[in-house]
């Protein structure tokens, strides 16, 4: 069994390691490449404040590079015994190199080396997010730009109310995901602060360079205060779970629309055959079960900075274990979200509509609202209109007017789908994305 970087003159338990250890090994393999490319940063700062020499930096990065090159490839292992990513790097060095693989720790901890492992995964993650968010957000742009004439029911109580179209459904949640980008935004800002050099929570005696460090990873600043770097954990996860929660809200309210809207009460939206299921007794069926389990999967990480709150509350200053089983929830939730942004985009892609759900002459009270307002524009006070319309309604004298006319931002007529588009791209440039692709590219380069 391999020792851990802590151990002395004494193992421990072997209960005591399988409870303490958990599923560390497993979780750490989604930071195993961010390890790496800390790693690499760090040394390289090392070697400038004359705690490695110029031949011991090549030879560390070279090997290093190599590490990482297993990792992309999915081969990096954490071996049995090993506690943690960092253990299992740190060995793998030193069985190529002997001392030298020793050295790479000097200045730092494994609290603040976690903390920088997250925070590079993290960011990545939120990248990718940001790039799902914007594939969907132009399906729904598109498609709200292609029915934008086709006119359907507006409901409130889940009762008809007033003419709406899916020129403004569609376009509706394109609206609500770029509001969600900001959130993603301020998630990304939160997490992309380097903190490297602040060991355990209470700095080093080495006279490290923790500007460099920030630079060489990409982060646009760093965490200043070493207590408050620590303190961070668990801070910055629930930070971005909320961001993640806003757009699961986003998609689980238009999963239920399209699973409503699909169903033969309406048949409002047609999904196509291939993205439906059957069911083992009733040949008729096609069901939206990619919709539902969108849902489903949404309305779960929703639950997600509850359960990252739950964890880290009212833990006082500085590290605990506790923070550990973070990693449990947070890590594997990128994988759900991107996967639901991918199928939501997918079937909108291959959604198509029914243009003329109003020909049914039961949805022909939704126009009592436009024949209130010609009414009111021809000079009758509105009130008195509106008894009117409704007096009609009750006698069934009622005929509607299907021929509207709506011009204001953002109604029917003016969807104003080029300045929503606007605001997505305006949030979208201030993540500032190259920085970290840039210094990453150079670091492996």
């Amino acid at each position: 069994m391999a020792s851990k970087l802590w151990e002395k003159d004494f193992q421990v338990n072997n209960e005591i390691e399988r409870f303490t250890v958990g599923r560390d090994r497993e979780m750490d393999l989604y930071l195993a490449p961010y390890d790496v490319l800390g790693s690499m940063a760090h040394i390289t700062m090392l070697e400038s404040i004359g705690l490695l020499g110029s031949d011991e930096l090549q030879q560390l990065l070279a090997a290093l590079r190599e590490i990482h090159a297993l990792c992309i490839r999915g081969e990096f292992v954490i071996e049995e015994g090993v506690e943690d990513v960092h253990s299992q790097v740190e060995l793998m060095l030193t069985r190529q190199l002997g001392d030298m693989g020793k050295k790479i720790h000097s200045g730092r901890s494994r609290n603040d080396q976690v903390l920088v492992d997250l925070k590079l995964f993290t960011r990545k993650q939120l990248k990718d997010i940001a790039d799902g968010v914007k594939t969907l957000f132009d399906e729904l742009i598109a498609k709200s730009n292609q029915y934008k004439d086709v006119l359907m029911p507006g409901y409130t109580h889940l009762q008809i109310a007033m003419p709406s179209s899916f020129g403004l459904w569609f376009g509706a949640y394109a609206e609500s995901l770029a509001d969600d980008m900001l959130f993603l935004q301020a998630a990304y800002r939160m997490t992309n602060r380097n903190p490297l050099g602040s060991a355990a929570g209470y700095g080093s005696s080495f006279p490290l360079d923790r500007s460099m460090t920030t630079r060489l990873l990409g982060f646009d600043t760093m965490d200043y205060n070493v207590v408050y770097a620590q303190m961070g954990r668990g801070k910055m996860e629930r930070n971005v779970a909320f961001a993640m929660a806003t757009i699961a809200g986003t998609m689980a309210k238009l999963a239920f629309d399209a699973c409503l809207f699909n169903s033969q009460n309406f048949s409002f939206v047609r999904l196509p055959k291939e993205c439906t299921t059957g069911s083992s007794i009733m040949p008729h069926k096609k069901n939206p079960d990619v919709f539902e389990l969108i849902r489903a999967k949404c309305n779960k990480l929703q639950a997600l900075p509850q359960q990252v709150t739950l964890i880290m509350n009212n833990l006082p200053c500085g590290y605990f274990r506790d923070l550990q089983i973070i990693k449990e929830v947070f890590l594997p939730a990128f994988d759900e979200l991107k996967d639901c942004l991918r199928m939501t985009a997918y079937i909108i892609n291959r959604m198509s509509v029914d243009e003329h759900i109003l020909d049914n002459a039961l949805y022909d009270p939704i126009f009592s609202v436009e024949e209130v307002n010609r009414l009111a524009a021809a000079g009758m006070p509105f009130r008195d209109a509106y008894k009117k319309v409704g007096l009609d309604i009750e006698a069934g004298r009622f005929k509607a007017d299907k021929n509207i006319h709506h011009t204001h931002e953002g109604s029917i007529g003016n969807l104003c789908n080029d300045r929503i588009a606007s605001l997505m791209q305006e949030t979208l440039a201030g993540f500032h994305f190259e920085r970290m692709t840039e210094a990453e590219k150079a670091l492996l380069s």
